[in-house]
């Protein structure tokens, strides 16, 4: 028994050992396995994440694109914001202005309200007599000279040339011939003020009559001052509008056209489209009555376009029951309107501009009368 014993020996490659060699190796392989098959997944993320990244870096392109534009735009709006709040600055001026006139011409204007009361009162006392006297309209003869300016007009239009000859020479004098010229008339129903484009001073008056108080004329007076309007120095467009627009069988409406130029391609048609515009009626009476006031360009200007100013106007003057009145250059002090004299046409263009007229005397004088 011993001796069997003492026999054998320690068997070390046992099954036991070679199952924990076979388990160690199989783990190691199973690592490996294991780590080969998440390889290509880490592998795949980080392309995706860069390709996230390309793409966030794109958009933040664009969202640095898009913010420049705002800035800009905002930029541009907050300066216009700023013109806009001056532009509201210089109206809130301007009416503070225009209500200082308006207190202080109220006061006026309530005493002209209450002459106008007394005389529409002292009207309706009127005899049979006197009101058929008044009635009486003016009608000029078919061969009177231009000379006097009647003032028998319910109703005038001023029709005002507002091209820079005019701005930057005559400006003053036409002021004085306005004023002159509404200082004339004590009263009428109503006026109107526009250039010789048609261009209302009053756009807000446009197809209406501006009432005739003392209040309204120094505003007009004002307002010329620093009106400047587009002009072409062609009066045509400016009476064709105050006759279509203002025409009416019971109003006595008269035309001031104040220009100094006229430079146009014919005369021949404006007096034509004058003549179909402001026919006459059945008792052979024109529509409206046309006045005019050729004013002097410089004396360096040449001279033709006012000439054919005085020319065609005298024209059509003497065709609607008018008269023509032409300012001398330089005016003498304390003189008045006086006929235009256009004698000093060179005599290769008198016959072809003075064909139905002869020039009248500088020396004559207009005066203003009443209607008889």
């Amino acid at each position: 028994m011993s001796r069997r014993l003492k026999r054998r020996e320690t068997e070390i490659f046992s099954i036991s050992f070679l199952d924990c060699i076979t388990c160690g190796l199989g783990s190691v392989v199973l690592l490996l396995v294991l780590s080969n098959i998440r390889a290509p997944d880490l592998e795949y993320s980080e392309q995706d994440l860069q390709a996230q990244l390309l793409k966030l870096q794109d958009e933040m392109i664009d969202i640095q694109g898009q913010s420049d534009i705002l800035n800009r735009d905002l930029r541009a709006r907050q300066e216009q914001l700023a013109e806009e709040k001056q532009r509201v600055a210089r109206l809130q001026g301007s009416l503070s202005d225009i209500r200082g006139k308006y207190a202080s011409s109220k006061q006026d204007a309530d005493i002209a309200n209450q002459l106008e009361g007394r005389l529409a009162s002292a009207q309706q006392s009127l005899t049979e007599e006197m009101k058929r006297l008044l009635g009486q309209g003016f009608r000029r003869k078919a061969d009177d000279a231009i000379g006097g300016i009647p003032v028998d007009s319910e109703y005038i239009i001023f029709i005002i040339d507002t091209s820079g000859s005019m701005v930057n020479y005559a400006w003053p004098a036409l002021l004085k011939k306005v004023e002159e010229t509404l200082n004339i008339y004590p009263r009428v129903k109503g006026f109107q003020v526009m250039n010789d484009e048609g261009t209302y001073m009053f756009p807000s008056y446009r197809g209406k009559w501006i009432p005739d108080t003392p209040a309204q004329r120094r505003l007009v007076i004002d307002r010329l001052r620093t009106w400047n309007a587009f002009s072409n120095s062609s009066p045509i467009e400016g009476i064709l509008e105050a006759i279509r627009t203002y025409h009416s069988r019971d109003k006595k409406i008269s035309l001031y056209v104040f220009g100094d130029e006229f430079t146009g391609p014919s005369i021949d048609s404006v007096v034509k489209s004058v003549d179909i515009i402001n026919r006459e009626d059945e008792t052979g009476e024109r529509r409206v009555r046309i006045h005019a006031i050729g004013f002097p360009v410089r004396p360096d200007a040449p001279q033709y376009t006012s000439i054919r100013f005085a020319t065609l106007m005298r024209i059509i003057c003497q065709r609607n029951g008018g008269s023509f009145v032409g300012l001398e250059d330089p005016p003498r002090r304390g003189s008045r309107f006086q006929i235009g004299d256009v004698s000093a046409v060179p005599p290769a263009l008198e016959s072809a501009l003075l064909p139905v007229i002869e020039p009248a005397p500088v020396s004559s004088l207009v005066q203003f009368r009443q209607p008889t």
